[in-house]
């Protein structure tokens, strides 16, 4: 494929810049705009330079307006709200109000769904252009490019728009929940809703990271600042979806961790399309388009399944997909989904080798009619989200299963601990895109002729399907309702998996595996990860004392204090919780034993010592945990705890008795490996000093062994 053409090794501000790319003078500081004919001082030129127009100037330059921008944003705008309406009326979500039972009122009815339409497509648009910015595009040394910059302030834009949007949508859902029109709510009611309810307190947190994210994108111009507003962007749009239907429909493992991925992925989708169709003028587009499908086709994915394995869940039998309206909406995403699926494949076999021999008129028409597209979408999900699923709540439902969304589990047998699995898509999807990566980076390395240890790869699966087994198999139910087996868990978690992955080397892998960015102004996965190593954050986190100061809190931290309880009450502090065990044992064991690059190792007697003492860390919480008399998270045991099961008290010391036990077997191969490690690093000092005493006899040069040997014998002869 024809790449563009490298740009010219002058700064920006010392070229003459091209009728499609704004002018570096318009991309100002963190200050912001300056006015017309002052001097303004510009990331990476070096200098200042005299401001040229202002940015709305430079959008219309990078194709953001004109007539055929407006004509595809009408089009977009006027996608979305029609099938907003049509599915809302499809699937039951405005049926007339039940007499004698409070009414919102037609303001909030019908002012609702539009806001969370406006809501989601901003929100959309803000993680499209600050990833674009930060990832898609090249950029200007450590700053964004020109194109880069304005990309970033839209995001910034888009982001304060989501966050008014957010808060608009905080009234008007406590208005729809009380039943009580706008006119009739209080300030008081709706700071009560988004302080103690947990709906409110995802919209709540909604605005407040968006509002972040519209700061950062309106004073930062570093690649590294872009990057912060992507991912805090997208941590942004994750509140809101685990506190809708996902939250409280049976088997919340499925529901609410395939809608986050799903949110995730068709918000990348979507909105870096949508982002790639303001550049269409930029001489940047053909490679950022092509670092787009594939980041399109991963998402593509992700989508399916995440949207499969929902539907799923709520539609509770496939029968319902035709005879009820909220099976009629999953139906018209399907087509949507499939449709898209076919633009997709046509940009990647017609319009992206186009694009690259020059002709972007196809791309432009192509990628306009699937934004389209993807508004209809949008406003499909925001209709889902309003409309009544077929899996109703029952009367007399179970409290236990509407706390932990699966039945109590029976007394536990071998077939119940390996049988009955609750599979978690979270975990699914790390195993399944680790090992394939991980298989396809070993690959690249052998058709390169270089070879990968087996023993590597080896480690580095059997320690992703480990996760898999303790968060996915029947034994993950039981860890619900007993803290022993969550104890069990927890130390699988904390140190077989993560020893088992730093024998993998990922970073050694991926570091040997990635390719090179064509374009020498792009930072692809392998100069980000780089970057991430030598960071001052990697530096802190690795160093020995920092590592076993967050392993060892983590142990006395969560178990003597309420902290337990909070995150067993939600399936999102459930995975926090579980993801934390397994990344400060990795950060741990990395900085014991890892053999990937990061930050300088200490000498092996220290890091001995280091893991002597997080053995007695270990060993002196299992026996402190022996010793309590007081039940830990009763607020959360009480309510879950089996009728066959011991009382609580003594399934706490069953839990604190493996937590004593367990770390025998695995500190002692950590031990047995840094020894050897030892030994190792030994033997190759010697060997150098041999081959510099070598070379020092052959060319009569004295070296430091040498002289250190000289000195010795002088030492020994006036001794005598």
């Amino acid at each position: 494929m024809h790449q563009p053409t490298s740009p010219s090794p002058q700064s920006p501000a010392h070229r003459q810049p091209e009728p499609s790319e704004p002018s570096t003078a318009e991309r100002p500081g963190a200050a912001g705009p300056v006015a017309a004919g002052a001097r303004a001082s510009v990331p990476g030129t070096g200098g200042s330079v005299a401001t040229g127009p202002s940015p709305a100037a430079g959008a219309g330059a990078g194709g953001a307006t004109g007539p055929a921008g407006w004509l595809v944003g009408l089009g977009a705008v006027g996608a979305a709200v029609a099938a907003l309406l049509l599915a809302l009326r499809a699937g039951g979500a405005l049926a007339a109000a039940i007499p004698g039972l409070p009414d919102p009122g037609p303001v909030t009815t019908w002012a609702l769904p539009p806001v969370r339409l406006l809501a989601d497509v901003l929100a959309t648009l803000t993680v499209g252009f600050a990833v674009t910015a930060a990832f898609l595009l090249p950029g200007d040394g450590t700053s964004v490019s020109a194109h880069g910059w304005l990309v970033l302030r839209r995001a910034g834009l888009a982001a304060a728009g989501w966050a008014v949007a957010s808060l608009a949508l905080l009234a008007l859902t406590v208005s729809d929940l009380l039943g009580a029109p706008l006119d009739r709510l209080g300030a008081a009611s709706v700071v009560s809703f988004g302080v103690d309810i947990s709906q409110g307190r995802s919209l709540l947190a909604q605005a407040g990271l968006a509002a972040v994210v519209a700061v950062a994108a309106r004073v930062g111009v570093s690649r590294g600042t872009a990057a912060g507003a992507a991912g805090l962007a997208l941590v942004g749009l994750l509140p809101p979806a685990l506190t809708g239907h996902a939250a409280g429909a049976g088997n919340h493992q499925i529901a609410v961790s395939s809608l986050a991925l799903h949110v995730l992925a068709a918000a990348l989708w979507a909105g870096g399309l949508a982002a790639l169709l303001t550049i269409r003028r930029s001489r940047h587009l053909p490679g950022a388009a092509a670092r787009y499908s594939r980041l399109a086709l991963a998402c593509f994915g992700t989508v399916t399944v995440s949207g499969l394995a929902n539907a799923a869940v709520r539609l509770g039998d496939v029968e319902q997909l035709w005879r009820s309206g909220y099976g009629v909406l999953v139906l018209g995403k399907l087509a949507a989904l499939v449709l898209l699926g076919a633009l997709g494949a046509a940009h990647r076999t017609r319009t992206l080798p186009g694009l690259a021999a020059g002709r972007r008129g196809a791309f432009a028409r192509l990628a306009a009619g699937e934004v389209v597209v993807f508004a209809a979408t949008i406003g499909l999900a925001v209709a889902l989200s309003r409309s009544p699923t077929p899996v109703a709540e029952p009367a007399d439902a179970d409290p236990v299963t509407e706390v932990l969304g699966f039945p109590m589990p029976a007394a536990p047998t071998a077939a119940h601990l390996l049988g009955q699995p609750l599979p978690d898509l979270f975990f699914l999807a790390v195993t399944v895109v680790g090992i394939g990566g991980y298989l396809v980076g070993v690959r690249r390395l052998r058709r390169g002729g270089h070879r990968w240890p087996v023993a590597r790869t080896a480690s580095w699966i059997g320690g992703l399907l480990v996760l898999a087994a303790a968060t996915g198999l029947g034994f993950a139910r039981y860890a619900y309702v007993l803290f022993s087996a969550h104890m069990a868990q927890h130390m699988v978690l904390s140190m077989l998996v993560p020893i088992l992955l730093v024998g993998g080397a990922p970073v050694t892998l991926a570091l040997r595996a990635l390719r090179r960015p064509t374009e020498p102004e792009v930072r692809g996965p392998r100069e980000w990860l780089l970057r991430a190593l030598h960071s001052p954050v990697t530096r802190l986190l690795t160093h020995p004392l920092v590592a076993l100061g967050i392993y060892t809190a983590s142990l006395f931290g969560l178990y003597f204090s309420d902290l337990l309880g909070t995150l067993m009450r939600s399936h999102l502090g459930h995975l926090a919780m579980l993801g934390h065990f397994v990344l400060s044992g990795y950060l741990l064991f990395w900085v014991l034993i890892g053999i990937d690059p990061g930050r300088p190792r200490l000498p092996h007697p220290i890091l001995v010592l280091v893991h002597l003492a997080a053995m007695m860390a270990h060993g002196f919480f299992g026996l402190a945990l022996m010793q309590t008399t007081t039940v830990i998270a009763p607020d959360w045991y009480l309510g879950v705890h089996p009728d066959w099961a011991s009382s609580l008290l003594d399934d706490q010391k069953l839990g604190a008795g493996i937590a004593w036990a367990f770390g025998e077997i695995p500190a002692a191969v950590v031990m047995v490996l840094l020894v050897r490690q030892w030994i190792r690093a030994d033997q190759r000092e010697q060997r150098r000093l041999d081959r510099a005493a070598d070379r020092s006899e052959a060319t009569g040069e004295d070296d430091d062994l040498a002289r250190y040997n000289a000195f010795l014998a002088a030492a020994s002869r006036d001794r005598n």
